[in-house]
């Protein structure tokens, strides 16, 4: 009898592997992406994205108990550890939050050199333009339109009404318009 109950909870934690696998597989680069600009810094974008996965992992092995609670959504989930972690990151060193997106890629590496040196330069000037803008906006922009999240799954992660989400989102697309001006170039501040 125990060697079955044993076989059985073997099984179940190897089902339960499996789907957090799928879930890491889906969410890692995003993940990483969000942290970094947040950060600016590769290795504390690394270590802030481990332990988003290990603060997630233990969480989803909790959540295999449905007496204790339910993970709706993993992906908003992760976030929601992910932006709880720089939050703490920021208060535990007492710094400025400074964020460069000087070295994600965006552009398409299969484009030919001419198609990417246009692309590239286009977001250099959005890159910059995303600097001048409210933190908020500019997660809402970057989960909405980079991450393809949902209204609902930023509405989760942020814990805000999806209403509020749409007008934030609104508003961000709004603040970034105003600082490019006609010619593509960013306003001085």
């Amino acid at each position: 009898m125990y060697l079955f109950v044993l076989s059985v909870i073997v099984l179940s934690m190897d089902k339960l592997k499996k789907q957090f696998g799928a879930i890491y597989d889906q969410c890692i680069n995003k993940i990483y992406r969000f942290i970094f600009i947040k950060v600016n810094s590769q290795e504390v974008a690394e270590d802030l994205t481990s332990e988003t996965f290990l603060k997630g992992w233990k969480a989803f092995k909790k959540a295999s108990n449905p007496h204790i609670y339910k993970i709706d959504n993993p992906s908003a989930f992760l976030y929601q550890i992910a932006r709880n972690l720089v939050i703490d990151y920021y208060r535990q060193k007492g710094r400025v939050q400074l964020v460069s997106t000087d070295s994600v890629q965006i552009a398409d590496p299969r484009l030919d050199l001419e198609i990417r040196a246009v692309a590239n330069s286009d977001m250099e000037v959005v890159r910059a333009a995303l600097e001048n803008i409210n933190d908020d906006y500019r997660e809402v922009i970057v989960w909405y339109y980079l991450d393809d999240l949902s209204i609902p799954e930023i509405a989760k992660i942020t814990k805000k009404s999806e209403g509020a989400i749409r007008v934030m989102v609104h508003r961000a697309l709004d603040s970034l318009r105003s600082q490019l001006d006609v010619t593509g170039e960013v306003k001085e501040v």
